[in-house]
């Protein structure tokens, strides 16, 4: 199984149980790697037979512009049917990345495995 994996893809989302998390946009980090096949790109060396990646972070990024979930976990559910409609992917893995939001931790994160629907 081959991978394209980007890391550290900057986004801006209100997100957040509290209050005081909802008052304005707070960056978070986001790492992706998705699942495919890339022999035919080894082979043709044209991007047109690979994942994009300036697409993907594209798309990831634009999920976290237009939403303000609550929750890591639902912004990684709208990036996984984001990134499933758009890309050929058997698989896709998020680590989104909450730096910042514990007084005694550098990063909060969760990360999450999804198949192809």
């Amino acid at each position: 199984m081959d991978s394209v994996c980007i890391q550290g893809i900057l986004v801006e989302t209100v997100i957040g149980v509290y209050d005081w998390e909802r008052t304005a946009p707070r960056e978070l980090l986001i790492d992706v790697v998705l699942d495919t096949d890339l022999q035919r790109a080894s082979e043709t060396d044209n991007v047109e037979d690979t994942i994009d990646y300036a697409l993907v972070a594209q798309c990831v990024q634009s999920v976290a512009k237009m939403s303000e979930f609550q929750l890591l976990e639902a912004l990684a559910g709208a990036m996984f049917t984001a990134l499933f409609e758009k890309f050929h992917t058997f698989q896709v893995a998020l680590t989104i990345h909450k730096p910042g939001i514990l007084p005694d931790a550098k990063n909060v994160s969760v990360n999450m495995i999804r198949q192809r629907p």
